[in-house]
């Protein structure tokens, strides 16, 4: 087995040997797939989010599912789950292709997905949970009452989760409630279970338990695909592998057969697109820094960071990192309680947003629809949201100012809009961002923080966008792009901060950084 060093290749043999990887013994009956996906392939708005994807899973097997964000992952679980359905191919269970497959088809076929966040109802008990799952329908039914507690039990039990059926959802930990969710599916006779994510919220106790379930379950010959952008775990709870990459499946490999190295290349494997047209331009002095920056309410921790004015700062991190959550930290929405804020050497405190853009902070959020601009608002009142105070100093809409500002902002930043009054809902994805852009551009900032400032938007927009953070970054202007995409990290950054849960890791300059750098230090 390639390995990257001997006590790697010892550990991982120890531990795939506690959880039954290495060492179960395979029966003929154990090759025949429960599940099979064929030339699986899904486009949206004309965009292929999957092309002749084709894997399958076998009884008892666990099937790691891999990739960078965007890869294509939650397209496929959803097609398995009836979620979409397939422009082609077909999905086959236990040898028989599932026609017109929907949510209640799946769960009725016993294809169940527990996600990162479970989907209970936090002020029901845990048997009131489990029985909606389980329990069919009835009016006049009489609830046994005893019956379900002893049910809900019994299937806990089952899983080996010491969790009192009477208790109240919402207040049980983030695994108890996996491992509720896991129960239910059981309990609904689930002989096909999608793990997405498990074990991002979760301590190594925790998933140590966790992974203690997943043992169960192989025993009772129940398939599992598992996903998650912890390569280490694979080692450990992973009979087979499937990579994707840009909605292909790249390859299917045995676990025993792979090593982090080989993983990282496979999902690392693309070349940057020329849509990041980066200027080098002069960096000046440093104009925000974070010295062990810590937020408990937003799991921020240890995040010690610096960004020059003229540098575009990368801020790279798998889902769940903590990259929104510092963000929000800088901003002052989860204000710190540990670590400092420095701008241009002299400590700040940020308890507001409002005193975030005082100090000359702004800030475009990752959620354009929720949190970016407003639809039904006019271009010209969303470009001025951030900056109401300066422009109407009186108290008193200016609608003749409003409307000239909007109008240069329009021209600066080339929106297309029909009219400063037009609703934004009506402009295109990447013209909706520039307005989020312009309002913030609009108070003046220093530092600029964009939370995933191309999600959502054609190749074209893409790179007017990008145009405009290099020409922002000439004028001076110190930036902080987060970005799920390792292309636009890798071609826009100058440096590159990697967090991973709540923590910055490691700063790379831009010579170092390379894709499977980035990947590596984000597993």
């Amino acid at each position: 087995m390639p390995t990257i060093s001997s006590n790697v290749h010892l550990q991982v043999h120890l531990q795939a040997s506690t959880y039954g990887v290495a060492d179960r013994p395979r029966s003929p009956m154990y090759n025949v797939p429960i599940l099979r996906a064929n030339g699986i392939s899904k486009s949206f708005a004309g965009v292929r989010a999957l092309k002749n994807v084709s894997f399958d899973v076998r009884p008892g097997e666990v099937h790691a599912l891999v990739g960078e964000n965007g890869a294509g992952k939650s397209t496929l679980i959803r097609v398995l789950t009836g979620a979409v359905q397939p422009d082609h191919g077909a999905i086959e269970l236990n040898g028989e292709v599932v026609h017109h497959n929907s949510p209640a088809l799946a769960k009725a076929l016993g294809i169940a997905a527990i996600y990162q966040k479970p989907a209970l109802f936090p002020d029901l008990s845990v048997e009131e949970n489990i029985a909606l799952g389980t329990e069919k329908p009835g009016m006049l039914r009489r609830v046994d009452w005893r019956g379900r507690r002893q049910k809900a039990r019994s299937l806990l039990d089952s899983i080996g989760a010491a969790i009192d059926p009477r208790a109240t959802a919402g207040s049980l930990s983030m695994p108890e409630q996996q491992l509720v969710e896991i129960a239910r599916a059981l309990g609904a006779n689930a002989k096909f279970l999608i793990l997405d994510e498990p074990t991002a919220s979760l301590t190594t106790h925790e998933v140590s338990k966790l992974f203690d379930v997943i043992r169960r379950l192989r025993e009772r010959r129940t398939g599992l695909i598992y996903i998650s952008h912890r390569l280490d775990e694979l080692f450990e709870v992973a009979d087979r592998v499937t990579v994707l990459r840009d909605g292909n499946a790249i390859e299917t490999r045995a676990m025993a057969d792979s090593d982090r190295a080989t993983l990282i290349r496979l999902m690392a494997g693309r070349d940057i697109s020329q849509i990041f047209p980066k200027l080098n331009v002069p960096i000046g002095d440093v104009v925000l820094e974070t010295r062990r920056l810590a937020s408990t309410r937003a799991g921020v921790r240890e995040a010690t960071l610096a960004v020059r004015a003229g540098e575009i700062l990368g801020i790279a991190g798998m889902v769940g990192s903590g990259r929104t959550q510092l963000a929000e930290t800088l901003f002052g929405l989860t204000p710190a309680d540990g670590g400092e804020i420095l701008l241009r050497g002299s400590p700040v405190r940020i308890g507001s947003p409002a005193q975030a853009i005082g100090f000359g902070i702004g800030y475009v959020p990752e959620d354009r629809g929720r949190h970016g601009v407003i639809f039904d608002l006019p271009v010209a009142a969303n470009l001025s949201l951030a900056d109401l105070p300066r422009m109407f100093p009186n108290g008193f809409l200016n609608d003749a100012r409003e409307r000239g500002i909007a109008t240069e902002y329009v021209q600066k930043l080339g929106i297309k809009t029909p009219s400063v009054g037009a609703q934004t809902g009506t402009l295109s994805g990447g013209n909706q961002q520039k307005v989020a852009l312009g309002r913030w551009l609009q108070t003046n900032p220093s530092v600029l923080i964009l939370d995933e400032p191309t999600q959502g938007v054609d190749v074209g927009a893409k790179a007017e966008i990008h145009s405009l953070m290099c020409e922002l970054a000439r004028k001076g202007l110190a930036i902080v792009m987060i970005s799920s995409e390792l292309p636009e990290i890798l071609g826009m950054s100058d440096r590159i901060a990697v967090m991973r849960r709540g923590a910055i890791v490691r700063t790379l300059d831009r010579a170092e950084a390379t894709q499977e750098a980035l990947v590596e230090l984000q597993a």
